[in-house]
C-alpha cells in the first residue's frame, strides 16, 4: 500500500519512476479531495470578480435604423405622389394671349317726322306704346331653355347665358351708367383684350365703326336729360350656339323703352319715351366663363327719336316732347376713303311712338 503522497491504487503500471515527481503537484489522493472545502460563487460574485461563463451580445441598436427606414420610406411616397400628380393633373399652361377681336359696331339715329308726343304722366305714355306689354328691367330678358352642346356642359352655356344678360343690365339699366357716365361696372364684364378699344371709346368717341362709346352702352347728356321713370320697359331675347369647338357664341337682342324729360324739369313737365333697340353679338371660350367676362364683337343699335345731325357716337340726344328734327342729315359719305363706315340715319315710325 503506497504512502500519504502515493495515490490510492499505487503506482500506474508502466510509468516512469520519474513521473511521480512530474504529477506529484496535481494528483491528489481521496482524503484530500473529501478535505477539500468547496465553494460555488454567486451570481453577483460571478458578475463582479469573475469573468461571465457566457459572453453577452451586445444590444443592437434599433432606434435609428427604424427612423432612418422612416424618412426613407416618406421621401419615396413623396416622390411618387409628385410624379403620378404631375401625370393625372398637369400644370395648366397659361392662357395665350389671343389677338383682340374689335367690336364692330353700328350706330343707326331714327328720326321722327313730326314732332316728338308727350304726356305728364310716364304711365300714360307706356299703355298707349308698343311697349304696353314690356316687363320693367331684367325680366324682360328671360334666360331661354338651354342644354349642354358638344364641347361645353349645361352650367358653362347657362354661365354664357347670365353673363351676356349681366352685361346688358348693366349697360342699358343702371341710372348711373344712363345719365351718371359711370362706367366701371361695364368695363369689368369685358374681357381684358377689349379694354383699350372700350377706354378709347369713351375717350375718344367716333362714329368709325369701332370706336362709337353707343355701341357699348347706352347713356345720355345729364346736362339735357334725365330719366322721367325708373322703371324701364324692356323686351329681348337670348339665344346660344357652339361656334367652335373652343367657342360660345350667344346673341341678344333687347329693346329697351325709357321715359325722358328735361334736366332740372319741374314735376308734371311733360314726359316722352325714347326707345333703344340693340341687337349685340357676344362670344366665350373657356376662360371668360370662368372668369365671367365677355366678349362683345358686334353691335347694331337703333335708337330714336334723334335728329340725325346730331353726333350719337359719343351720347344720345333724345328729342323730347313737342319737339321735331332739325333739319339736315348725316355727315357726307366719301366713298373713295378706305374702311370709313357709310353714315347711317332712319326714319322712325309713327307706330313706334305713343298715341296720344
Amino acid at each position: 500500500m503506497g504512502g500519504p503522497q502515493d495515490p490510492p491504487e499505487g503506482t500506474p503500471e508502466g510509468a516512469p519512476g520519474g513521473a511521480e515527481d512530474e504529477y506529484r503537484s496535481v494528483v491528489f489522493d481521496e482524503s484530500f479531495v473529501r478535505a477539500a472545502r468547496l465553494q460555488e460563487y454567486s451570481a453577483q460574485e460571478r458578475m463582479t470578480d469573475h469573468t461571465p461563463a457566457v459572453r453577452r451580445r451586445p444590444q443592437l441598436r434599433r432606434g435609428l435604423s427604424r427612423q432612418f427606414l422612416a424618412l426613407v420610406l416618406l421621401v419615396a411616397l413623396a416622390f411618387a405622389t409628385a410624379v403620378y400628380m404631375g401625370v393625372r393633373t398637369p400644370t395648366r399652361a397659361p392662357r395665350a394671349e389671343t389677338p383682340a377681336v374689335p367690336l364692330r359696331a353700328a350706330v343707326v339715329p331714327l328720326a321722327p317726322q313730326g314732332a316728338v308726343p308727350g304726356a305728364a304722366d310716364p304711365r300714360f305714355l307706356y299703355a298707349h306704346s308698343p311697349a304696353a306689354h314690356f316687363e320693367t328691367g331684367a325680366e324682360g330678358i328671360p334666360l331661354p331653355a338651354h342644354r349642354s352642346t358638344a364641347h361645353f356642359t349645361d352650367g358653362q352655356v347657362a354661365a354664357a347665358l347670365l353673363s351676356a344678360r349681366d352685361y346688358i343690365v348693366a349697360s342699358s339699366l343702371d341710372p348711373a351708367v344712363l345719365t351718371g357716365g359711370e362706367s366701371d361696372m361695364v368695363r369689368a364684364q369685358l374681357d381684358a383684350a377689349q379694354l383699350d378699344q372700350f377706354d378709347r371709346s369713351l375717350d375718344h368717341p367716333a362714329a368709325d365703326g369701332q370706336h362709337a362709346a353707343t355701341g357699348w352702352l347706352v347713356r345720355f347728356d345729364p346736362a339735357r336729360t334725365e330719366l322721367a321713370e325708373p322703371g324701364i320697359r324692356v323686351q329681348g331675347s337670348l339665344a346660344v350656339a357652339e361656334a367652335d369647338p373652343a367657342t360660345l357664341e350667344v346673341t341678344a337682342d333687347p329693346t329697351l323703352v325709357y321715359a325722358l324729360r328735361p334736366a332740372g324739369a319741374r314735376a308734371g313737365a311733360p314726359a316722352s319715351l325714347f326707345t333703344v333697340r340693340r341687337q349685340l353679338q357676344f362670344r366665350f371660350d373657356h376662360d371668360d366663363l370662368r372668369l365671367r367676362q365677355v366678349r362683345l364683337v358686334a353691335a347694331t343699335v337703333q335708337a330714336g327719336p334723334l335728329s340725325c345731325a346730331d353726333d350719337s357716337a359719343s351720347r344720345f340726344h333724345p328729342l323730347l316732347a313737342g319737339q321735331s328734327a332739325r333739319p339736315g342729315g348725316p355727315a357726307g359719305t366719301d366713298p373713295y376713303a378706305p374702311g370709313a363706315p357709310a353714315p347711317l340715319c332712319g326714319a322712325l315710325s309713327p307706330d313706334a311712338q305713343p298715341k296720344v
